[in-house]
């Protein structure tokens, strides 16, 4: 028997290889590509075969289209800065996140086969990262939190402090989306798999991921049945009561986080202080250059003219691998803020259009998977910004999501109808 090779193998590989222990690396050592990097590469290659192999009529659905704004927005935003050779990495690695992976990994998936190895590759990923990060926390192998070394991390180190809740995130949407549509033991088994997946990611003292994936949840689930949304609503309310009275007293790191969450605005901690304090900077950046930006990377070139003097000069890491480092603040932890400094208003309104638009699709469509990992990402952008091996990890994921919304999709080249991916439905 002849075995078919799937370009959504690559996509499922680029995932796998995201988890690869990161080495020591110093902080300012600059752009340095990774196993990940290239087999992103060899997908956008493959991609690009495939697509030339197919006829017109099956190449790529019309709602493709709205990534061209992304990619137009950060062209003009390059040619627009003062020093377009600096420039020219960060674009790259934008047009790689937000535009060629997605796509590419859109052509992979054909059907429901390709959904599964690339949703399974997700979940695998997840579970991997979960696993090393549950070990980190118990024997206090992991990241540094308030002097002991026990946030879990994965594979990612200290450096990328919020890598394994990203990705664990990531699966636990798969299973939670893909176990709502199952039945009897295989729909226990993937919301089993779905719960166990928030032990490391609660060990991963991520309040950012906390909320995001608090907020996909929902979204998933009211999707599914506003009833059953309605009782977890209900369930959730009296946990979280009990945790108040209970496990978020201080005596504890996860307690400590818990606490940290309810007076973030009141009372915040020295890492919310800094990132408060790079929004402003970001917000100061743009107004200087409302509608192209400061250009890519221009953040991290300004920032010192525009931030307030109480920002740190840096963020302390540490782990049993990469040892102590104070690491440089150079993004707003914000990529919505990072978008219009950088990009101005044309960059923040082709990313919110494209995101927007792919969310509102997978919503009116009921694809479950794919409106939860899209909320997910548009509320961890709130608190976040791309940067890292998990970024590549994002970009298979909204690859798959587009991929679950653009089901039967009119062809951009025809009026035919395409079948640009099965998945994840609720219907």
């Amino acid at each position: 028997m002849r075995v078919r090779l799937r370009p959504s193998l690559l996509a499922a590989a680029l995932v796998l290889l995201t988890c690869l222990p990161a080495g020591h690396e110093e902080p300012s050592s600059g752009v340095r590509p990774t196993a990940a990097d290239v087999m992103s590469l060899v997908l956008a290659v493959a991609a690009v075969a495939v697509l030339l192999s197919r006829p017109a009529a099956e190449r790529l659905p019309a709602r493709v289209l709205v990534f061209a704004p992304v990619a137009a927005a950060a062209g003009v935003s390059l040619l627009a800065c003062a020093d377009v050779l600096a420039g020219v990495p960060g674009y790259a690695r934008y047009v790689q996140v937000f535009v060629v992976i997605p796509l590419a990994v859109l052509v992979a998936v054909r059907d429901r086969t390709d959904t599964l190895i690339v949703g399974g590759a997700l979940v695998a990923a997840a579970v991997t990262q979960g696993l090393v990060g549950c070990v980190q926390a118990v024997t206090g192998t992991g990241a540094s939190y308030a002097g002991e070394q026990v946030r879990a991390v994965g594979t990612f180190g200290a450096p990328d402090v919020m890598g394994m809740a990203s990705v664990v995130s990531f699966g636990a949407i798969v299973l939670l989306g893909t176990g709502l549509t199952l039945r009897g033991r295989r729909r226990a088994a993937a919301l089993t798999a779905a719960a166990l997946l928030c032990v490391p990611l609660a060990l991963s003292l991520s309040r950012g991921t906390w909320l995001a994936l608090a907020a996909a949840g929902l979204v998933v689930l009211f999707l599914h049945s506003r009833v059953l949304a309605a009782r977890v609503v209900l369930a959730g309310t009296a946990a979280a009561i009990v945790l108040a009275l209970g496990v978020g007293t201080g005596a504890d790191p996860l307690g400590r986080r818990l606490d940290s969450v309810a007076s973030s605005v009141s009372q915040p901690d020295q890492s919310l202080r800094d990132r408060y304090s790079l929004w402003r900077t970001a917000v100061d950046i743009w107004l200087e250059h409302p509608v192209t930006g400061a250009g890519p990377r221009g953040f991290a070139r300004l920032r010192d003219t525009y931030a307030p003097i109480e920002l740190s000069s840096g963020s302390d890491t540490e782990d049993p691998v990469h040892g102590f480092e104070r690491r440089p603040l150079l993004s707003p932890h914000n990529m919505y803020l990072l978008t219009l400094s950088e990009q101005g208003l044309l960059g923040l309104a082709a990313l919110a259009g494209c995101l927007g638009s792919l969310a509102w699709w997978a919503v009116r469509e009921r694809s479950l998977v794919a409106a939860g990992l899209l909320t997910w990402q548009l509320v961890d952008f709130c608190y976040g910004d791309i940067g890292g091996a998990p970024t590549l990890v994002m970009s298979v994921a909204l690859g798959l999501a587009l991929s679950l919304v653009t089901r039967r999709e009119t062809s951009l080249f025809s009026g035919a109808r395409v079948d640009a991916g099965v998945g994840g439905g609720g219907r």
